[in-house]
């Protein structure tokens, strides 16, 4: 169920164990073909995807589509909330539904470079209520749940998520391929990772002149069809376990 849909009372009257989730994404470049709201709008539909096989069982916040894209603001059109001022925010809403009375959240991540700040705000949080062991506080990136290479499918050239790349663009060209502007003449771009196993602090633009990283040009509906499909499948599977958690144990 939709927490936009709901009544005050209605949801007042929802069971405690209820599974609270909340969609995070952004609005950020995304190369020269793909629309800003790209992240938002593959989020939204794994959520309406998963809702269906839910129902009544997990309720879904609006997807939040401010997120943490300083890394992209070189490029025109991205909005970010700088990463401290995000980690309040999820803080926040997740306090929210704890006053409640709400034990089980679930970000559930459509953007990269909320990864690391939400991560922090429920290790904060956890903190904080400390003295508990009824609660359940997870964080999930969509992507990370499956490898879509596993299941038979059309051959996908990449091995993980880029940025506006092979796997971004087959899904919104299967779910708005009217925002997808030229794209197979973009070519391949690699992300590489200089002073590995070390992590080097970067933005976008030193990674990619052209916002993307990935190969675009691979991209068709049908395999945005199958990526829809298993990261959905899996988001199902994900919630499902939350839903069956016993309420104090720490392992499932």
């Amino acid at each position: 169920m939709y927490l936009s849909d709901l009544a005050s009372t209605t949801f007042s009257s929802l069971p405690r164990h209820t599974p609270i989730v909340f969609p995070i994404a952004a609005l950020e470049q995304h190369g020269p073909h793909l629309p800003l709201f790209t992240d938002s709008l593959l989020t939204g539909e794994i959520v309406r995807r998963a809702e269906l096989c839910l129902t009544d069982r997990v309720v879904f916040a609006p997807v939040l589509w401010l997120g943490n894209s300083d890394h992209h603001l070189d490029f025109p059109g991205t909005l970010s909330a700088p990463p401290r001022t995000y980690l309040d925010t999820l803080l926040g809403l997740a306090e929210n539904v704890l006053s409640h009375g709400f034990r089980r959240l679930v970000f559930l991540n459509g953007h990269g470079g909320n990864d690391v700040p939400g991560r922090q705000a429920l290790f904060e949080l956890r903190q904080r209520h400390r003295n508990r062991n009824d609660l359940l506080l997870l964080m999930a990136t969509y992507w990370h749940l499956a490898d879509p290479r596993q299941s038979p499918a059309p051959q996908l050239l990449q091995s993980e998520m880029g940025h506006a790349c092979e796997w971004e663009t087959s899904m919104i060209l299967r779910l708005a391929p009217h925002l997808v502007g030229p794209h197979t003449h973009l070519p391949a771009t690699t992300a590489t990772t200089p002073f590995h196993p070390a992590f080097r602090a970067w933005t976008t633009l030193e990674r990619s002149r052209d916002g993307y990283i990935g190969q675009p040009a691979a991209a068709t509906a049908e395999k945005g069809e199958h990526l829809f499909s298993v990261f959905s499948a899996t988001t199902v599977q994900l919630l499902e376990r939350v839903v069956a958690w016993d309420g104090i144990s720490w392992n499932e």
